[in-house]
């Protein structure tokens, strides 16, 4: 049954809907159908719909569910209206009735890859696509953000982000590389880019107070590739430095704006999360293979053990950076920060230790530029940006 929905009171549910439901809509779709552009269509067009029926008729009570519903009747109808389009519901249909078959609603669902958007990201992150081209890509349709939105998160116009969609969508149909899981042994060689999409999309709710379910979405998609691959010490990294970034989210504004932390009331921070983001950092160091993301999960990790800025052991967390520095040039690896961004994040800590950390990084680096200049430099040439100390 639906409920009554007062005046204007639809407008901010079907807000709360797209914000939560968007991506998992899309993602489902893509399953079903193979076609990302097919599926954001249709999903765009249900809300649509959602906007004039849930006002008269009231808010159905699984909104979410009927999003997904409608967006598939939507893009079912819209296939019908193709000779192409029949020809793939017809194969769907064969699908359905051939043994140990999958109709529309299971179409996908064998393989290493079993959570939706999870599996979107892998779809996304072809090696024939570009790095940028593979996260602006997942995250338009994931996320639910508009081009002005990704082209925030890469520090580029929106017109450049534009086209780079283009480009990117051109090159999919012109190499015709399908929208399907990789095999278990194909996994490994799109990690990078799985990693740098999973960072961008807790950071575009970290960035963005209105945004916040993008951070609990990213968290939980760290868990799940994790779940995926146990034997992925960056995976690990990466859910562990969301966690201790997101253990002090609560000490923020209450408008949810940032507080420098040597002005962040501690006794706000999420003592949990904190606790089981030291502990995925100890099971890291044991296993002895430390890359960017696990070492900067180490360097949060000495953030949230001292009880006070100025107890906070600065020495380590010069030495993590320099560690941070050196696995980066060995591996010629840019997915979650380059040398200015931790040039950047070494000044912002203002202490006589991280000043010395900065001047050292500076002359490493051979720049003279101002910490912000450096940081959006380097987001301009990587797939992410550094997460901010929250």
């Amino acid at each position: 049954m639906s409920r009554p929905v007062a005046s204007g009171g639809e407008g901010s549910v079907l807000e709360r809907v797209f914000r939560e439901a968007y991506g998992q809509a899309v993602a489902t779709l893509i399953r079903i159908f193979g076609d990302i552009a097919l599926a954001e269509d249709a999903v765009q067009e249900a809300f649509v719909v959602a906007s004039d029926r849930w006002r008269r008729d009231g808010i159905p009570p699984k909104p979410a569910g009927w999003i997904v519903t409608t967006a598939r009747n939507r893009a079912i109808d819209d296939l019908r209206r193709s000779a192409r389009g029949r020809a793939l519901l017809e194969q769907l249909g064969a699908l359905a009735t051939a043994p140990h078959g999958a109709g529309v609603e299971e179409r996908g669902g064998d393989g290493p890859v079993r959570d939706d958007q999870l599996r979107l990201i892998f779809t996304c992150c072809h090696p024939a696509l570009r790095t940028e081209h593979q996260v602006a890509l997942t995250l338009r349709p994931l996320g639910g953000l508009s081009v002005e939105e990704v082209a925030r998160s890469f520090l580029v116009s929106e017109s450049a982000m534009a086209k780079r969609l283009v480009r990117a969508k051109c090159r999919i149909k012109a190499a015709n590389i399908p929208y399907r899981v990789p095999d278990q042994a194909d996994l490994p060689e799109r990690v990078r880019s799985v990693l740098s999409v999973l960072y961008l999309i807790y950071n575009t709710g970290l960035d963005a107070p209105e945004r916040g379910s993008l951070r609990a979405e990213g968290i939980r998609l760290a868990r799940a590739l994790v779940e995926l691959m146990p034997g992925e010490p960056e995976a690990a990294g990466l859910l562990a430095l969301m966690l201790l970034n997101e253990s002090r989210v609560p000490a923020r504004t209450a408008e949810g704006e940032l507080v420098l932390l040597r002005d962040q009331d501690r006794t706000r921070w999420d003592r949990t999360l904190i606790a089981e983001g030291r502990a995925i950092v100890r099971t890291c160091i044991r296993r002895g293979r430390p890359g960017p993301y696990q070492l900067q999960a180490a360097i949060q990790a000495v953030h949230c053990d001292a009880d006070s800025f100025e107890a906070t052991d600065w020495p380590q967390i010069v030495s993590l950076y320099d560690h941070l520095l050196s696995v980066m040039r060995a591996t010629a690896c840019r997915p979650i920060a380059s040398a200015g961004s931790v040039r950047a994040s070494a000044v912002s800590s203002a202490t006589r230790w991280a000043r010395a950390s900065a001047g050292k990084v500076s002359s490493r680096v051979g720049s003279s530029r101002s910490p912000r200049a450096a940081n959006g430099r380097a987001a301009s040439v990587s797939a992410g940006r550094e997460p901010r100390t929250t």
